[in-house]
């Protein structure tokens, strides 16, 4: 599948999850469904923001932006969706409101006995 490269350019329910990436800027959302390669928000996923109280957290630059191009983080979180089709996003985890790391439940395949 062609990876979007700005932001105009993902689904609405992906540009949801990018707005709520940004939002939380510090922290993880645990318990992401996948539907069809795209985030699910019912049952909506937990939220957890971290908060740093030795030095001011800045929001993302382009959390007001209407369009703007994907970190390449982003793009390699949106083709994990797209690999995943149908699954949970056990974690992701949020820097500076851009996925960092990914934790997804997968079934065993070609493990050898």
């Amino acid at each position: 599948m062609h990876q979007a490269q700005r932001f105009s350019h993902l689904s609405p329910l992906r540009q949801v999850l990018v707005r709520l990436l940004q939002s939380i800027n510090f922290g993880h959302v645990d318990g992401l469904e996948v539907r069809g390669g795209e985030p699910v928000f019912s049952p909506a996923p937990m939220v957890f923001v971290e908060i740093k109280l030795d030095s001011a957290a800045d929001p993302r630059p382009e959390i007001d932006l209407t369009d703007f191009e994907l970190r390449d983080e982003v793009i390699r979180l949106m083709d994990q969706f797209d690999q995943l089709g149908d699954g949970s996003i056990e974690r992701i985890d949020v820097r500076h409101g851009v996925p960092r790391r990914v934790l997804i439940e997968r079934p065993i395949q070609g493990v050898r006995r």
